[in-house]
């Protein structure tokens, strides 16, 4: 059997055992990341790091999660209590699903049942998992406004935004691998790519994804929801012990799940590298391709590490300009750039030649919009370069503070100081 057909014939103990196979291991991958995080970036920053629970400290982000879950559950008395409490949930829940679709290999036998190493797929697998990650963008809104904190409201008020600005990104870079695969399963994905993988033919859809799966988990540079220097916390400001713990494994388990499906969609899932697959023909049977598809996942989730540990947050007006002006006008101009090659390549035409103009055409349109950016930001500097600054423009209300005045704006002697009315 091959394709979807291979799924659903399974007993239900196996079906059973691969559910608990995919949470334990979606819960040793906190533990594991969490240390290899903390690792990466004290060598980056020329610190030990963890070295003293465990060998290599590799047992200490197990220690933390036990005292952080044993300390003392506070509750404020003014919070929607059920919303408070169902939140968390609601924020892991839908992390935890989205590997189920996952193909972490071929068929293989598991005590004498041949079976695939994937839980199940579907013909819209792919669309699963944007609607889980959907999901999980409520457990951080509600958890901000149960809080009734301005700080945790700001923060969920943030993440909201922020996730439907890239998600839209993400769902248009997926449309192009829809298209060179003819379907949204995830097994057919990953067979669609023996020959090449589509990191190579789709490079602007893969280099979107990259930035948006990075937008979409929350981390640094685009960590708005949680930006400590304005908003303390975030949406979780106001929570502690076990609960906060659910937030915090959500996020890691989104970076997990996040560069599954780009290794899945992008890099060929569990197919071996180019020079491993040609020199090793059993390279891509058996239990072997766990190895290229982890080895593959390790790389993304590094990635995630290393710009946490190089780039600082980006203004909010950054994040919201790069998702809607940058990011969905150039989706959607490659989407259409692909659509037009493949229906040519269709009717016969020379598919190199066809790739030549299309990339010029795609030259000439990021040119273009590159210099009405420019040329448009120039004059609007230009208009306000004369005006005098108020101190108070744009900002929110507060009271009148003891400053200088500007002359011109109070109508005031600029020379008097603060205190001297």
């Amino acid at each position: 059997m091959s394709g979807l057909s291979a799924f659903g014939h399974d007993p239900w103990w196996l079906i059973l055992g691969k559910a608990v196979v995919v949470f334990v291991f979606l819960l040793l991958s906190v533990l594991f990341n969490v240390w290899l995080e903390r690792r990466v970036i004290a060598r980056m920053q020329l610190r030990p790091g963890p070295n003293r629970a465990g060998p290599f400290g590799l047992l200490q982000p197990l220690a933390d999660g036990i005292k952080g879950a044993l300390k003392e559950d506070i509750v404020p008395r003014t919070v929607d209590k059920v919303v408070f409490f169902i939140a968390p949930i609601l924020a892991a829940t839908p992390a935890l699903l989205t590997f189920a679709v996952i193909p972490l290999g071929p068929e293989v036998s598991i005590f004498g049942h041949r079976t695939p190493l994937q839980l199940t797929d579907l013909p819209v697998a792919v669309l699963i998992t944007l609607a889980a990650a959907s999901l999980g963008v409520y457990g951080v809104v509600l958890a901000g406004w149960a809080s009734r904190s301005p700080y945790a409201l700001l923060g969920g008020l943030r993440s909201s935004a922020q996730v439907i600005s890239y998600e839209i990104a993400m769902g248009l870079s997926f449309v192009a691998v829809f298209m060179f695969a003819g379907s949204m399963s995830t097994s057919h994905i990953v067979a669609a790519q023996q020959d090449k993988w589509f990191a190579v033919l789709l490079l602007p859809s893969f280099l979107i994804y990259v930035v948006t799966m990075v937008g979409e988990s929350g981390r640094i540079p685009f960590d708005l929801p949680e930006g400590e220097g304005e908003l303390v916390a975030g949406y979780h400001t106001e929570y502690s012990s076990l609960k906060f713990l659910m937030f915090y494994l959500a996020e890691y388990i989104n970076m997990v799940t996040l560069s599954a499906m780009a290794t899945t969609l992008f890099l060929g899932g569990w197919r071996a590298p180019w020079p491993i697959s040609t020199v090793w023909p059993g390279a891509n049977e058996g239990w072997w391709p766990l190895l290229w598809f982890f080895a593959k996942l390790f790389l993304f989730i590094f990635g995630f590490i290393w710009l946490r540990g190089s780039l600082p947050r980006v203004r909010y007006d950054q994040l919201m300009k790069l998702g809607w002006k940058v990011l969905m006008p150039f989706s959607l101009g490659w989407i259409l750039l692909v659509a037009t090659i493949r229906a040519l390549r269709n009717e016969g035409h020379d598919m190199p030649q066809l790739l030549m103009y299309g990339g010029i055409a795609l030259a000439v349109v990021l040119a273009l919009s590159l210099v009405w950016d420019t040329v448009g930001r120039g004059a609007a500097e230009d208009v306000t370069s004369d005006a005098v600054p108020d101190p108070a423009a744009g900002g929110f209300p507060v009271p009148p503070l003891d400053a200088p005045h500007y002359h011109g704006v109070t109508g005031k002697n600029p020379e008097v100081s603060s205190g001297t009315h």
